[in-house]
């Protein structure tokens, strides 16, 4: 009787370890398969949350780069024959009254004028100079691409405070054919780039302001199409 028990109880507890084996594995699989192809939640859900303060246009958004064929308007205080209005070659230079082939791209406008002033100062007294973007072309980082079932697929130069709807509205809204619900909007490179689900048929078809969102310089919004 002594040995049978002892075996009924060596029996239990082995089972008990198995039991217990088999519990810890189902448990690692259901959280491999809840994060398996896990899509983040919309930028407006994360932002309410508080899970991306850091990307609001208000705090991150750098300052407009000048680009490639930008229109200039270079303004000299008290000296109209110096101003000008230029554009960007595509090399990146400008040429100004007294000022050759000066590198405009990616600098800011601010950039832009004290590096005038700083050649003009050999010729003028005290230059001061303002330079003006009067028209964008902007580079690719400063950009908000737009691809898939848009009704006018682009590439629109970025503005400050820019949102969804705004992008919406110049390529024409979404097709009939658009699955705007499962629109992603891709931001960041390499490790840093992140996807983020939009509500486009709720923004453009049912008026559903909470559904817009910030962009930024650089955002890829791909819309699907609905194959039903």
């Amino acid at each position: 009787m002594t040995g049978m028990t002892y075996i009924g109880t060596r029996n239990a507890e082995m089972s008990k370890i198995i039991l217990l084996t088999l519990f810890a594995a189902s448990a690692l699989m259901l959280s491999a398969c809840e994060s398996v192809g896990k899509v983040e939640s919309s930028p407006s859900e994360q932002i309410a949350a508080g899970a991306v303060t850091e990307e609001a246009p208000s705090e991150i958004v750098p300052d407009y780069l000048i680009g490639p064929l930008d229109q200039l308007q270079i303004f000299v205080w008290r000296a109209p024959e110096l101003s000008t209005n230029v554009t960007v070659r595509p090399d990146g230079r400008i040429s100004t009254p007294l000022v050759e082939d000066m590198m405009a791209a990616d600098k800011t406008p601010t950039e832009l004028s004290k590096d005038i002033e700083t050649v003009l100062a050999s010729y003028v007294k005290n230059p001061e100079v303002t330079v003006i973007v009067n028209q964008f072309s902007s580079t690719f980082e400063q950009q908000v691409r737009v691809l898939g079932e848009a009704q006018k697929p682009i590439a629109l130069p970025y503005q400050n405070g820019m949102t969804v709807l705004d992008v919406m509205v110049a390529v024409g809204g979404l097709t009939e054919f658009a699955a705007g619900n499962k629109a992603i909007l891709y931001r960041g490179k390499g490790e840093n780039k992140k996807a983020y689900r939009l509500r486009l048929d709720d923004l453009m078809r049912k008026a559903d302001v909470d559904a817009n969102v910030p962009v930024l310089p650089g955002d890829v919004i791909l819309i699907p199409e609905s194959f039903w």
